[in-house]
């Protein structure tokens, strides 16, 4: 334990004055406007840190963290474990909205009653079937109606977390509101929110108007602003100033002071989709060539990401370029059971893996209580991966064969035993939920290994630490990447209210840290797989594109 007074923030990192005073805030709640690439996830690991080794969060107590994102989630829980070590990150629990609900759900489950019983093998999908299950929009206001009705419950919650964190608040609805309002209302816990009212674009789903003015009057919490951008070049910092001036004026930067020539704006017409994905796949080729990682492109779609960029698909195929659909993949690869059978394959066929082998590791250790158990099951892990390593060695046709794989994956999770995998998500325990994502995570694993060809390949590109990443403006908030291609910027396609649409490209390319590429097409061609209205002609966004030329 250290003293408030002696800390500081932790690997070099210097805080700006408002940030500081964020992270080291002992009284009441805190209330943070960040614009893009302000550091608030830096921030926000900081402040954990500093709640922990000052003892002002006292064992056991916890702190909670709650995102929208599975990927902010796991990145802000990540980001503490760098910052303050393995030991106290475990008292940080960073979680979705859903995962929140889902944890209250599950350990309160029999308070439910009425309509709303629910079975112990209950399962969520996307539609309610009591008492069988829940869909998703159903699970936070059940976990708010547990919290109401079951006192044990709330006091329960209450002992557990001293310190609440919220990321992208400016998102949140009325039913999460209400949700921790419930939590946490009324009592000593200390709340730090961080938004941005400026990347406000789930109005659609019912996002709340004016959602941090009401949390700073009704918590009476220290408002306060951050407003340096860490992450874009100078040139991308003008673009995304410019947007600014028009949103949120008085949020804007002085000019000279994101002077500078470095950082690169292209937009780039093109007269079909097709030659749009030839040329994209060539300029990301390109990018790998030259020494990016893959990892550090994105190519962002506002929609419909795997109708909108079919075609770049095949074309990145055609460049061997690997990508990770976040369409599809991206909750799946933040599933911790997935990330065991990733960790495992990159551990018996990458040459130097020492994240993938500590993670593997320190599964155990971290989980049980048990020395005895831990130790035998710490050797039966690695006798099974010498074994295996021999194998691989001695055979390298294996290597690539999924029928290898599948009984050695399974062979290896029986190993570890179900009671441990359970215990890395409570959501395992219900109904046949680890048997199917089991299953899930192997055939997604047979299928990437089908078409690379390479099994540390298949495991990058599934994960995304080696690959493009192509997912929603959505699905990138949180996130930042040295080069991001936004696909697609037509009237066609970012329709709706200018303020919507106006939030969500402002989104998009704050994304970018070096490099921003735009493109628009004359002609998209309509995938066989839509399903709704497409519009093959398609017309040049000239408001949003016009902020690029202004530079």
């Amino acid at each position: 334990m250290i003293s408030p007074s002696n800390w500081k923030p932790t690997d070099g990192i210097t805080l700006e004055p408002n940030a500081y005073k964020a992270a080291t805030s002992d009284e009441g709640s805190v209330i943070v406007a960040a614009g893009p690439g302000a550091g608030k996830t830096e921030m926000l690991a900081q402040r954990a840190d500093y709640l922990l080794r000052t003892g002002i969060c006292p064992y056991p107590r916890r702190i909670l963290a709650i995102s929208f994102k599975v990927d902010a989630a796991r990145n802000l829980q990540e980001r503490v474990r760098k910052r303050s070590g393995a030991k106290h990150a475990k008292r940080f629990d960073s979680l979705t909205f859903h995962a929140f609900a889902k944890r209250i759900i599950d350990n309160y489950r029999p308070a439910l009653t009425g309509p709303h019983t629910l079975n112990p093998r209950y399962v969520v999908g996307e539609e309610a079937d009591f008492p069988n299950a829940i869909g998703y929009k159903n699970m936070v206001p059940l976990a708010t109606e547990i919290l109401r009705t079951n006192s044990y419950a709330l006091h329960g919650l209450r002992q557990t977390y001293t310190h609440i964190f919220f990321d992208e608040f400016q998102d949140v609805t009325s039913e999460q509101y209400e949700l921790f309002v419930t939590a946490f209302g009324e009592t000593s816990a200390q709340l730090t929110a961080v938004g941005d009212t400026k990347q406000r674009i789930m109005a659609f789903a019912g996002a709340l108007e004016g959602i941090m003015g009401k949390f700073s009057t009704e918590f009476d919490a220290l408002s306060l602003n951050l407003y340096q951008n860490r992450r874009s070049a100078p040139v991308l910092q003008r673009m995304q100033n410019r947007i600014i001036s028009e949103i949120e004026p008085h949020d804007a930067i002085p000019q000279k002071e994101i002077e500078g020539e470095n950082g690169i704006i292209e937009v780039l017409p093109f007269p079909t989709s097709s030659d749009e994905a030839q040329r994209i796949a060539e300029l990301v080729r390109h990018q790998i060539d030259a020494g990016i990682p893959p990892s550090e492109i994105a190519v962002l779609v506002r929609q419909q990401a795997n109708l909108v960029a079919g075609e770049l698909f095949d074309a990145f195929d055609a460049q061997n370029i690997s990508y990770r659909n976040d369409q599809e993949l991206q909750d799946l690869a933040s599933e911790p059971l997935a990330m065991l059978i990733f960790n495992f394959v990159q551990v018996l066929t990458g040459t130097n893996e020492p994240t993938a082998y500590a993670s593997l590791m320190n599964l155990v250790s971290v989980m049980s209580t048990d020395d005895e158990k831990t130790i035998r099951i710490d050797r039966a892990i690695k006798e099974k991966l010498n074994t295996l390593g021999k194998t691989l060695r001695n055979n390298p046709s294996c290597r690539d064969s999924a029928q290898f794989w599948k009984p050695e994956i399974l062979d290896f999770l029986n190993l570890v035993s179900d009671s441990f995998l359970i215990a890395l998500s409570a959501s395992y325990s219900q109904g046949d939920r680890l048997k199917e994502l089991i299953a899930e995570v192997l055939e997604v694993f047979e299928r990437t290994l089908d078409l690379v060809k390479d099994p540390l390949d298949a495991v990058r590109r599934l994960t995304g630490t080696n690959a493009v990443r192509v997912l929603t403006i959505h699905k990138s908030k949180g996130l930042e990447f040295r080069h991001v291609i936004v696909l697609g910027v037509e009237n066609e396609l970012f329709w709706g209210s200018l303020e919507e649409t106006q939030a969500e490209f402002f989104v998009a390319i704050s994304r970018a840290k070096e490099r921003l590429t735009l493109t628009h097409v004359n002609f998209r061609l309509r995938p066989e797989q839509a399903t709704k209205r497409w519009d093959e002609k398609r017309s040049a966004h000239k408001q949003f594109l016009e902020y690029a030329k202004r530079i």
